[in-house]
């Protein structure tokens, strides 16, 4: 089945620029979107996105930055880089938590819930005062990730295992309350839910098929709660969130006993993403994005390559799947080792952070592009899984 793309976005490929600001494993703050000096090169990142035809970003706040003290709020560098966008062109998607939050608060503590309702309501009113494109927000990025990260495996504050789900329910508890003042402050404002997209397949021990598929809708209680379809006492509707987008890497597949099924050396076992969208979409009705998609070295090309076939199979299919965007744009230091770089980007960085180009990975993202440009303009995408992508009129 074809289904034409509704163009609700300047593009279909969108730029992420990371800006995790947490706590990390040593118990030191890091700030990637300064690490890489986005913030003092906005422009010319934007310029480059541009120069590829991309026209949509993903920005994040950094909390734990703009809150100079419980209350206090000074969102300047966030309207320096709102200023360049729509003086650009650039529409803006705002990650208001993106895994860090101010010092001595986490999502359990008792000040937590009135904090980031105060952020809601400081960005809202920062936003309707500066801005004149429309509001696109995401008020909590990847809770079930974070809620894991910091309440599972001690990787971030408050450092706790077995207490996984008690900070996923608090920070859904928070981002169903944020979203209330975002959609009373900014009605006409475009709120997303942000979660990974994941699969987990039989191993080598025995487990039931239910017990399985239990384990594999666990990555779906976030947005049911925020929906209000599981612990309704939060207080979740649908109606508070309009887009869901789904974060996908090579290691979101893996076994009932927890080892990864690596790509590509075990690709002929992943469960396609196409169906992974579908049942995702199938769960939830709303339109999606893949919020975030890349991968690191020689396999950067490959990836975007296979995942723009995937997301198009599975516009085929019938998802309304508005956009695909490629995270890092510029490359990132490992969390727990700022010494280290990924090579994950469009563009790398040398030691003077000068953004060098992967020619490979630009040559086959431009053709990504063009096939879904093609699309948009109601061509035909046929889909093979063992071949790359063949356009007909």
């Amino acid at each position: 089945m074809e289904k034409r793309l509704r163009k609700r976005y300047n593009s279909f490929f969108m730029g992420g620029f990371e800006c995790a600001d947490h706590i990390n494993r040593s118990g030191f703050r890091v700030n990637l979107l300064r690490e890489n000096q986005h913030d003092l090169r906005v422009e010319q990142d934007y310029r480059l996105l541009i120069e590829l035809d991309i026209k949509v970003v993903r920005e994040g706040i950094c909390w734990s930055s703009v809150e100079k003290s419980p209350g206090v709020f000074d969102f300047s560098e966030v309207r320096n880089r709102l200023r360049i966008a729509e003086n650009m062109g650039i529409e803006v998607v705002w990650d208001l938590c993106h895994f860090g939050y101010p010092d001595a608060i986490f999502p359990t503590h008792p000040l937590f819930l009135e904090r980031f309702k105060s952020l809601c309501t400081a960005f809202a009113q920062f936003h309707k005062k500066y801005a004149k494109d429309r509001l696109h927000v995401v008020p909590v990025n990847e809770i079930s990730f974070l809620s894991w990260h910091s309440g599972d495996v001690r990787g971030t504050v408050p450092f706790a295992v077995n207490s996984g789900f008690d900070i996923k329910y608090h920070l859904c508890k928070a981002a169903i309350e944020g979203m209330k003042i975002l959609r009373n402050l900014v009605p006409h404002a475009v709120i997303y839910v942000v979660e990974p997209l994941i699969w987990i397949h039989k191993g080598s021990s025995e487990i039931t098929e239910t017990a399985l598929a239990e384990l594999n809708s666990h990555q779906f209680q976030a947005v049911d709660m925020i929906a209000g379809n599981m612990c309704e006492e939060l207080g979740g509707n649908g109606e508070l969130f309009d887009v869901v987008g789904f974060n996908y890497y090579h290691s979101n597949q893996w076994d009932h006993e927890g080892r990864t099924l690596s790509w590509p050396l075990e690709k002929e076992k992943l469960l396609p993403l196409n169906q992974l969208l579908h049942t995702a979409y199938s769960r939830l009705e709303k339109p999606v994005i893949l919020s975030e998609t890349g991968h690191f070295g020689s396999g950067r090309a490959q990836w975007i390559q296979e995942i723009t076939q995937e997301c198009l199979a599975a516009i085929d299919a019938g998802v309304d799947l508005q956009g695909i965007c490629i995270y890092p744009v510029i490359d990132r230091p490992d969390w727990d080792n700022l010494n280290y770089y990924h090579n994950s980007g469009i563009f790398d960085l040398d030691e003077h952070k000068n953004r060098i180009p992967d020619l490979a990975y630009i040559q086959t993202l431009k053709d990504c592009i063009k096939a879904t440009e093609d699309r948009l303009a109601g061509n035909v995408m046929l889909y093979n899984s063992s071949s790359n992508m063949i356009l007909k009129d």
